[in-house]
């Protein structure tokens, strides 16, 4: 069975106003006493009304929804303590006009310094999945081969459509926002490592970016795990959506491997295309239609959905996941996207109703 690995972050509100609570150095202090978190779990983000955990390396969907549950459960207790909220929307749906308070280290300082603008509105969550790979080169490989399904994934993901107090218009603004920085979107097609390690190199030296943790591409290898890293997804309000999302990544990477290894050919789409899908799968989710990028032929999303489902089958077979995926399909088809269930919310009951839904389903199993 492949390994996998989820990261989730997570902003803390003030329990009436919706806004960000500046409290994650109060909260972790909570969490680091809790037996049963390890401080690998717990992880601070570039702001300090956000905390992210990452389950341990996992094998089985069940172990990571496990992991991700008790670790809400705990963050939940802890934010209520300190008077905030936990809550797994991928952006704030409002924010103050004062720059944020920034979590106290030195290279989220530098952050600020490099890109101001950007980093006083990184009211941002993403959930991260990381699938294991034997080795650089078949990663490489992979990573190839993911791209033209990886808007695919993101539409599904859709969680957040708030922003400074209005609608965006868009399923995720949190995929939008992230076009600002400099390295952004699906990245290119690589010939091996070498050329790989060349182009972040490169891109390091030209002072655009601050280092390499600064590539904001949605899809890369992981500098401290031999994972392959799909960032394109929103954080997602219930667990059990953000296991399906790492099972949904976990196949799609496992076919990748066995096609590079039939030397079955590649499907490299024109770079504009792809960036033009993924703005389209932010921008719509499953709401209306995405790319085929086989054809670059506009589809409806759940034609295309179900023609990944094919090309990524036998993968969900050998991983033993078909049934659980199939399961929380039909939920996210009855129930709607994240942003789907935002937007119901918050037009049938106001701000109190859209902060409820951020409480209840925070530790929802199902």
């Amino acid at each position: 069975m492949t390994s996998l690995g989820l990261e989730e972050e997570y902003l803390l509100l003030e329990p009436d106003s919706g806004l960000p609570a500046h409290h994650a150095a109060e909260v972790q202090e909570l969490l680091e006493a809790e037996p049963g978190i390890t401080p690998e779990e717990i992880q601070r983000e570039l702001l300090s009304c956000q905390i992210e955990t990452a389950t341990p390396v996992c094998e089985t969907l069940p172990d990571a929804q496990a992991a991700l549950l008790n670790f809400r459960r705990t963050l939940q207790r802890a934010a209520s303590r300190v008077q905030s909220i936990a809550a797994a929307t991928a952006t704030a749906p409002w924010i103050r006009q004062d720059y944020p308070e920034l979590t106290d280290k030195q290279r989220y300082e530098d952050l600020r310094v490099s890109a101001p603008g950007i980093v006083g509105d990184q009211f941002v969550n993403g959930l991260h999945v990381h699938v294991g790979i034997p080795d650089q080169d078949s990663g490489i490989q992979a990573l190839n081969r993911i791209r033209p399904w990886i808007p695919l994934l993101t539409a599904l993901s859709v969680n957040s459509p708030y922003w400074m107090g209005r609608d965006s218009g868009f399923g995720s603004w949190r995929v939008i926002h992230y076009r600002r920085w400099a390295v952004q979107g699906i990245p290119p097609v690589f010939a091996d490592v070498a050329d790989y390690e060349r182009r972040i190199t490169r891109l390091s030296g030209t002072g655009a970016i601050l280092d390499r943790g600064v590539l904001t591409w949605v899809a890369r290898l992981s500098d401290n795990f031999p994972t392959l890293e799909l960032r394109a997804c929103d954080v997602q309000l219930q667990a059990q959506d953000a296991v399906l999302l790492g099972a949904l990544t976990r196949a799609l990477v496992v076919t990748a491997l066995r096609e590079a290894e039939a030397d079955a050919p590649l499907l490299d789409p024109d770079p504009e295309l792809l960036d033009a899908a993924l703005w389209q799968a932010a921008r719509d989710g499953l709401n209306h239609h995405l790319v085929d990028l086989a054809t670059a032929e506009p589809v409806p999303a759940g034609h295309l959905l179900r023609t990944f489902l094919d090309h990524v089958g036998p993968a969900l077979e050998s991983e033993g996941d078909v049934d659980r995926v199939q399961a929380g399909l039909a939920t996210v088809a009855e129930r709607g996207t994240g942003s789907e269930r935002q937007r119901r919310a918050l037009r049938d009951g106001g701000i109190d109703a859209l902060l409820s839904l951020y409480r209840d389903t925070f530790t929802q199993e199902a």
